[in-house]
């Protein structure tokens, strides 16, 4: 008594269709015939080979950052002082809008970036062009929330290898965040009277 072998047959990549999805009708198509990430967001591009450049980037940075601190003999600091920290936050968020979002800065997006539209006082509107990496980091350099981890970062590790010159240049960004409200409010007022 031999029984039929339930065996699914492989698929060929000619059997899925070209924006590497798959058939819901074909019923014999197994899991692992299907591309890793093929149905991960149908209909639209996600350049997810790219994300994963750049977050082994940031990952390679992190590692190696902590590497280096670990090799010099420097320890990480038992805690940050509230006003290293409340100056970091708002270093961090002036600095990821600038990079993201200011006029000035467009050149540097500009290799990764589609100019849309002006936006607020002094940004510009802009969208990820490309393909792959190139999309992925102009995803990264045109949101400033994404952005901001990275800033974060390179502020956190310059708080313990150079302190002084890291408060330094977070005193300016956060001056500049408080400049930029007083400019908004300043417009606000304008308009009420």
């Amino acid at each position: 008594m031999g029984t039929a072998s339930a065996r699914v047959p492989r698929r060929s990549r000619m059997d899925y269709p070209p924006d590497g999805g798959y058939r819901r009708d074909m019923a014999t198509t197994q899991v692992q015939d299907v591309e890793p990430f093929a149905g991960h967001s149908p209909g639209q591009e996600r350049p997810l080979g790219g994300y994963a450049v750049l977050t082994g980037a940031f990952a390679a940075a992190a590692v190696g950052f902590a590497a280096w601190l670990r090799s010099s003999g420097r320890e990480l600091p038992e805690r940050m002082p509230a006003t290293d920290f409340a100056l970091m936050t708002a270093a961090t968020h002036k600095a990821s809008r600038l990079i993201a979002k200011d006029r000035v800065t467009s050149a540097a997006r500009a290799p990764f970036t589609h100019f849309e539209d002006d936006a607020g006082p002094g940004e510009v509107s802009e969208e990820a062009r490309g393909h792959g990496l190139r999309r992925a980091i102009g995803e990264l350099i045109v949101c400033p929330y994404c952005l901001g981890v990275w800033v974060a970062a390179a502020f956190a590790a310059g708080f313990i290898v150079a302190p002084r010159p890291t408060r330094w240049v977070a005193t300016t960004f956060s001056a500049l965040l408080g400049a930029d409200l007083m400019q908004i409010a300043y417009a606000k007022a304008e308009e009420a009277l």
